[in-house]
This record gives C-alpha cells, sequence and structure tokens, in this order.
C-alpha cells in the first residue's frame, strides 16, 4: 500500500506518541501523554501513515532562539521526529523532512531550524549542520579554587520546587536575550525540562533546588555508599548565574557538599569552572554535539544575525534538497549588519548549505569546515574574514533536549 502523509488532527497526541515511543524502542507511557499536550502544535506535526497505521512523523515547536548579537529570533525547533521499526529504509523521513523545510519556505515562516539528533550521521542528509556541541564535566568534590577567585558572599539556599520556579523563570528571562542558543519557554516546556517524575530519573533523586539572589542550580544524586564513607555523584540539571561571582558561588556550593564524591554536569562547551579550579586537570571534560541548525532560507536567515567584522564576498552555495538556496549570493556585513542577495559574480568561497547551519550560531569556524572539505576558498584570503565576521563572544549553548 502507498505511503501517505498529512498533518495531525488536536485528537491524535496519543496516536503520535505510541509512534514515537516505538521509533526509539521504548515502551509506551500513556501516563506521560498530558506533559506532551501543551507543547503539541497538530498543525506543525507531520505523520506518514501505511493505510491507517501512523509509522512516522515529526514536529515543529514554535519557538525563539537566541542569535548572536540579535536577541531571540523565531526558530523552528523541529521535534520527536522517528519512524517505526519494519518501516525504515522506505523513505519515510525524507517526505517527512520534505514536508517540513518546504512547508517552511513556502510558508515564509522561520527561515532557519534547528533540532538534537538521536544519530549524529541522519540530519546532515538534509542540510542540518552541527551548530553546538555541550561537554560533559566530571570534578571531584572539594576542588580547590585558585587563589584571587571571588565568590559572590551572598546566602545560597535549598528551596522547594514550588519555590523555585518563578525565580528561575524570572532568572533565565532576564539572560535568555544574550545567550546565544537558549530557547523561549511557555509553562509547558518548564515543565517538560524539569519533569520529575520517577520515570525520568534513571536511578537518582528527585531534583534539588538551589537559589542565589543572582542565579540558581538545579541538581540529582545518585546515591553511592562504600566502606570507607559516601561517594554519591551529584549530577547538575543546569547551572545559571548573572554574575561571574554567583556562578562561582553556586559552584563552590556544589563542591562542598557532604556525602558527595564527584560532580557531574552537562555544560556549555567553554564553561569557565576549569580556569577557577587551582588544578585545572581535576575537570575532566569531552565533548559531543548538540544542536544541529538548518538555514531554510539563506537569504533571510543571514540577516538575523549580526558580525564581528566586516566583510564582503560572494558565496557559492550548494544545497541539493532546498534547492531556492542554491547559487552564489553576496554577503556583506558592515557594522555588524549583513545584507543577502543573489548575483552571478564569480565566487570567493564555495560552501555547502550544511557549513552555513554550523557556523551560524558563532561556535564553529568556517576555517575548520575548511580543513573538514566542506568549505573551499576560491580567492585568497577571503576565508579568513569570513570566518572571523561569523564567530560570537562566547560558545552557543542550548541547556535544553527539545
Amino acid at each position: 500500500m502507498a505511503l501517505t502523509l498529512r498533518t495531525l488532527r488536536s485528537d491524535e497526541l496519543r496516536s503520535f506518541q505510541r509512534m514515537v515511543d516505538q521509533s526509539f524502542l521504548d515502551d509506551v507511557k500513556e501516563d506521560e501523554l498530558e506533559r506532551w499536550r501543551g507543547m503539541f502544535e497538530p498543525e506543525r506535526h507531520h505523520a506518514v501513515f501505511d493505510g491507517d497505521e501512523m509509522v512516522g512523523g515529526g514536529g515543529i515547536q514554535t519557538r525563539h532562539m537566541t542569535v548572536p548579537g540579535n536577541g531571540p529570533q523565531p526558530v523552528a525547533a523541529v521535534t520527536s521526529v522517528g519512524v517505526k521499526p519494519g518501516h525504515r529504509r522506505r523513505g519515510v523521513l525524507t517526505r517527512l523532512m520534505t514536508a517540513q523545510l518546504h512547508g517552511l519556505h513556502e510558508e515564509r515562516r522561520e527561515a532557519f531550524a534547528a533540532l538534537w539528533a538521536s544519530e549524529a550521521g541522519i540530519y546532515p542528509r538534509y542540510g542540518y549542520g552541527l551548530g553546538s556541541e555541550f561537554a560533559r564535566l566530571d570534578v571531584p568534590r572539594g576542588a580547590a579554587f585558585r587563589a584571587g577567585v571571588e565568590v559572590d558572599g551572598e546566602r545560597v539556599r535549598e528551596v522547594s520546587a514550588a519555590e523555585a520556579m518563578p525565580w528561575l523563570k524570572e532568572v533565565y528571562e532576564r539572560l535568555r536575550p544574550t545567550r546565544v542558543g537558549w530557547l523561549s519557554r511557555t509553562d509547558a516546556h518548564w515543565d517538560h525540562h524539569l519533569a520529575d517524575q520517577e520515570d525520568d530519573r534513571d536511578g537518582l533523586s528527585s531534583y534539588h533546588y538551589v537559589l542565589h539572589p543572582r542565579g540558581f542550580a538545579v541538581y540529582r544524586v545518585k546515591s553511592n555508599w562504600v566502606e570507607r564513607g559516601p561517594r554519591s555523584e551529584l549530577h547538575v540539571r543546569t547551572l545559571v548565574a548573572e554574575t561571574d561571582e554567583a556562578y562561582a558561588a553556586l559552584y563552590r556550593y556544589l563542591l562542598d557538599l557532604d556525602h558527595i564524591g564527584e560532580l557531574k554536569s552537562f555544560t556549555d562547551p567553554d564553561d569557565p569552572v576549569v580556569h577557577l579550579l587551582a588544578d585545572a586537570r581535576l575537570a575532566l571534560r569531552s565533548r559531543t554535539d548538540a544542536l544541529w541548525v538548518r538555514l531554510v532560507d539563506v537569504e533571510r536567515a543571514l540577516s538575523l544575525r549580526r558580525y564581528q567584522s566586516d566583510v564582503d564576498v560572494v558565496l557559492e552555495v550548494r544545497d541539493a534538497f532546498c534547492p531556492w538556496n542554491g547559487g552564489r549570493w553576496r554577503f556583506t556585513a558592515s557594522g555588524g549588519e549583513a545584507s543577502v542577495r543573489r548575483v552571478d559574480d564569480d565566487p570567493d568561497v564555495a560552501l555547502d548549505v550544511e557549513a552555513l547551519g554550523a557556523a551560524f550560531l558563532g561556535g564553529t569556524r568556517l576555517t575548520t569546515l575548511a580543513r573538514g572539505q566542506r568549505v573551499r576558498e576560491l580567492t585568497p584570503g577571503a576565508l579568513n574574514g569570513l570566518s572571523h565576521a561569523f564567530l560570537g563572544d562566547r560558545e552557543p549553548h542550548c541547556p535544553e533536549v527539545f
């Protein structure tokens, strides 16, 4: 039977969520359905059917993401993409990606999309580039700060979730316009981000909420008692601070908690705690992919953000999946603002759309992508200036999986 594709109805959330659970080989969790309802936009979800059976699907959350120098901008936050076992390698995902990306272009919706990938080899086929990473950081309890580190002397205290949430939301909203990669959040997004049912804990404790007058932290504990005493793990879910001194105070509080053997965190790639420590080697670090970014419309997307330096180059863009992006574009950045227009001039730099997506949030150097053979300099000297213009003040970081 031929496969068909359509958008969903509001009464199809249960069927859609079952399909997603099955796609990821998870048990179907009927009791978690309501968690998704507040984030479910049926008109922005597509599903593929084999007869009456929903065999694949994916959705978009309507959100804003902070981009370099220009605050929050509309982003198509792609979510819950899955294909059921037994229906893979039949073009289901390609149909979904075509519906999403071509629909965004035809309706002139968001100029760029972003997602977290279950497997890193999937989405480059559809023009997504590796736009940000996150770091795993392991630090032993009690690790000392170097001399001269200023720690905010304000009181740090632990409170209930009900008391903490208004403060978490207030601080997050104050900082969000300047933190590249951060997303807008409704109450439903907050509830999902800090879901705390037994199935969410993976053997860890419930969340602990730590407040500071200029920040907050949320963590769980994995209990571990050995013959020489407790060596539990403290897993940081999030740590946010408005000042460097508050940041140091929150880290100091967590590092000094009793019964802990090690602090573990998934954090910004450029988390400064490494430079606070007297012995930087105590912080074990590894990095992996986080956000994958896709420019839906090159002309509109590149104009959304600001740039570090002036540059005037002609780009030759390859984009087989969204052919309207292909061709030559004059990219001019002046005073931080960019203009992009189609031209017939000789190109200075040739690159694929994945490279533009990877560089868009300012964390991936185009010169690095050139070494990875995604970018080719055609006019000597053009690439260095272009690469510098795209850099951000700090590495992008998205503190939530959506």
